[in-house]
């Protein structure tokens, strides 16, 4: 599946204070000015049925965004015991321009969460290439009361940037989560946490670094 893409951006690469850098590429340079197409290889998961996934390039290459549409995990209030946890893999298909390569190095998500007194829910996210044997993961907790949008950052020091291989096309793979706990609050009411606002204005947001590979 192929979508075309816009966002507004800032730098950017994966989160991986326990993943290698990859050595090969030079110096950060500014973003390619050619144009970045992202294929969704494929999409899998509770938390984004098909055609409820998104993405979208920044005209400046410098970050894209997913959009979920049906990204919502509950508990109480006579919601099944599976909707308590929705989470949703991305297998994307990055197309570079030739010569450069890429890396994740923030991402902010963003959503709305209602949750009684007593409940809690956390906000997950894991990248990693393919054929890497290692995940980086990153996870945020709210606690209820909480009536509100709430807005979360994974960022990654540059030093620790993990950089797409260069000349090998390697997916790149983001598994998001969205888990509801009742605790104490009363079984009767609902507790809940989507993945994008209530007015669907806001999304999720990766941001891009660049570096150019080296010659031959």
């Amino acid at each position: 599946m192929r979508i075309p893409l816009l966002v507004s951006g800032a730098v950017a690469a994966l989160f991986a204070s326990a993943l290698p850098a990859h050595s090969g590429p030079s110096s950060i340079v500014d973003p390619p000015p050619d144009r970045i197409v992202i294929d969704i290889a494929t999409v899998n998961g509770s938390g984004c049925p098909l055609g409820t996934a998104a993405i979208a390039v920044s005209d400046d290459n410098t970050a894209f965004t997913v959009t979920y549409s049906e990204y919502l995990a509950q508990v109480g209030g006579g919601a099944s015991p599976t909707a308590a946890r929705r989470n949703c893999q991305l297998n994307l298909l990055v197309h570079v321009p030739q010569g450069f390569t890429y890396a994740i190095a923030s991402a902010d998500y963003r959503g709305y969460a209602s949750l009684e007194r007593g409940a809690s829910s956390t906000e997950k996210a894991s990248y990693y290439f393919q054929g890497s044997p290692n995940t980086a993961s990153r996870t945020h907790t709210f606690r209820g009361p909480y009536e509100d949008n709430w807005q979360t950052t994974d960022d990654t020091d540059w030093a620790q940037l993990v950089w797409a291989p260069c000349g090998v096309q390697r997916n790149f793979n983001i598994n998001t989560e969205l888990r509801v706990t009742a605790g104490t609050s009363n079984p009767s009411t609902t507790s809940y946490m989507t993945m994008d606002s209530t007015d669907g204005d806001i999304s999720t947001v990766y941001h891009l670094a660049w570096k150019e590979c080296p010659a031959g």
